[in-house]
Parts: structure tokens; sequence; C-alpha cells
């Protein structure tokens, strides 16, 4: 990867520890995605300073906790349609565009001031198959439902699935991405969905326990 101009990020050791975290992660992205991903941490920095989209503050953070948090679900995304639900800044939805620039994916989040800052940010990076929507995910009424439906600390699994069950495809996926594995909200999925599988995830450069939880319908 070569050091990127068009992130605005000056300090080298930023773009080296994201490659350092992308191999780690043995991803192979397109050409243009690291320089993207860098663009993107720099315009959510901007935005940052004035709207509050995230409490995280230090750019080497945010490539770890934002970008490879986010990038460590590739492996395990079906090929389709993929909706963000309560997408917050663009996570994991952007950079999962950015990795796979040929997926349609939807980010939806109920706040006007952070879908302002979505539409700026796919405007910017030429994200042509990202679509940001402003509602609720409850509320949320797609022409087709989507074949993957992914939410990155939103709320419980039950909770989630309450809000989200009408957006999934009848083969689709949804997926949680969670911290310390939680046993007592996977106890708590009855009915028509259920839990497929459970992957720990490995994160570079984070000390913290990361899980992906799978649900699907039932057969």
């Amino acid at each position: 990867m070569r050091e990127s101009t068009k992130a605005g990020i000056a300090d080298p050791a930023v773009a080296e520890r994201l490659k350092a975290g992308i191999d780690a992660l043995g991803l192979a992205l397109p050409d243009e995605a690291a320089d993207r991903l860098l663009a993107y941490l720099e315009l959510l920095g901007r935005w940052n300073r004035v709207f509050n989209l995230t409490a995280v503050r230090e750019v080497q953070d945010m490539v770890t906790r934002h970008l490879l948090d986010s990038l460590a679900v590739l492996p395990y995304l079906p090929p389709g349609a993929l909706i963000d639900v309560g997408s917050g800044a663009g996570l994991p939805g952007i950079p999962i565009a950015i990795a796979d620039p040929s997926r349609p994916v939807t980010l939806l989040d109920r706040s006007h001031k952070r879908v302002g800052f979505l539409t700026e940010a796919t405007a910017r990076l030429g994200l042509k198959q990202v679509v940001p929507v402003c509602g609720r995910a409850e509320e949320h009424q797609p022409p087709r439902p989507y074949d993957i439906v992914v939410t990155r600390a939103f709320a419980s699994l039950a909770d989630t699935l309450a809000q989200t069950r009408h957006l999934l495809a009848d083969q689709g996926v949804a997926l949680a991405m969670k911290g310390a594995l939680p046993t007592e909200e996977m106890a708590q999925i009855k009915g028509d969905i259920t839990i497929r599988a459970v992957h720990p995830l490995t994160v570079p450069g984070l000390n913290a326990r990361r899980h992906l939880i799978v649900m699907a319908r039932a057969a």
C-alpha cells in the first residue's frame, strides 16, 4: 500500500498500522481500498470535532477499533445485499463497502446528523453502491428484503431481531457484532430465528473480546 495523500493523515504510522492490520486479518482488498479507508478516517475526524459521531478520538485507535474491527467480519459475509442497521458513523457498513465495492450496501440510521455525514462520506469516497437512509429499523420498508442484516453494538439480540426481522430475506443471515459472548442474550432467541454459528473475532491490536453471532430463519 502506498502512502495516501488523499487521506489527509500525514503520519505514516497510521497507514502502516492499517496495512499491518489488513495483512494480519489475511484480507486481499482492492488496490484503492487502503487509500479510501484512510480518507474515510480523515473525513470522520473532521466531522467528529463538530458533531461527536464517535467517542474514539485518536486516529491510531480509530484504525483498530473502527476499521479493523469492521473488516474482521468480511470472511463471514455471504454474497448479496447488506443493510447496516444503526450505522452511526458508517460502521461496519462503509469499511465493508470499501473492501467489497460490488456489494450493494444500505446504511440505516435514525439521526439526520449522522445520515448527513454518511451521505457526504459515500459521495466523497465514490461509493456508488451505498445508499444512506434516515429512519428507524422497525419502520424501514425496503423494495426487497436483504441477504444480510448486520448490527454493531446495537441492542440485545432479541431486540435486534424484533426490530429487523422483516428486513431479512428468507435465506438471509442476521449478523450481530458483539464484545464478550452474550450467553444470556443467546438463550433468549426463540421462534423462527435460530443461532447458526458463533465466531470469535481477533482484531489486530485490540486487547478485547469480540464475537460475531450469526442468526438465520429455521429450516
